[in-house]
């Protein structure tokens, strides 16, 4: 085989084998409710599993994008926050379930609203 063949080859492979599937318990692909409450919904899981202590994203932290205290702390950190949280990145220590993870992207995809 001729290398620039193997090079297309290959990339094909890449695109392909790398390509995202239907998996419907990933919250990348869950359709979003935008009935999703920051206060009620998407904060408590923020203060309970990121927001706990300075060690973590509680007052004076330094960690990523920092403290995750107040609406627009977590709004400001936004997109780390979809991402790192969709990922399983975060939090370190625990692992969301499904829904939750569904909860926080949603709310940020349907515009991360104070409400």
């Amino acid at each position: 085989m001729r290398k620039s063949q193997l090079v297309i080859l290959s990339l094909f492979l890449l695109v392909f084998g790398c390509s995202k599937t239907s998996d419907t318990s990933s919250a990348s692909t869950t359709t979003c409710s935008s009935t999703i409450s920051f206060a009620t919904d998407v904060n408590p899981l923020i203060s309970t599993y990121c927001a706990t202590n300075s060690s973590c994203h509680g007052t004076g932290s330094s960690n990523g994008p920092g403290a995750l205290t107040t609406y627009a702390q977590i709004y400001n950190a936004r997109t780390s926050i979809s991402s790192d949280v969709s990922s399983g990145v975060m939090p370190r220590g625990t692992t969301l379930t499904s829904a939750q993870k569904t909860m926080i992207t949603c709310w940020i995809s349907n515009g991360a609203q104070n409400n």
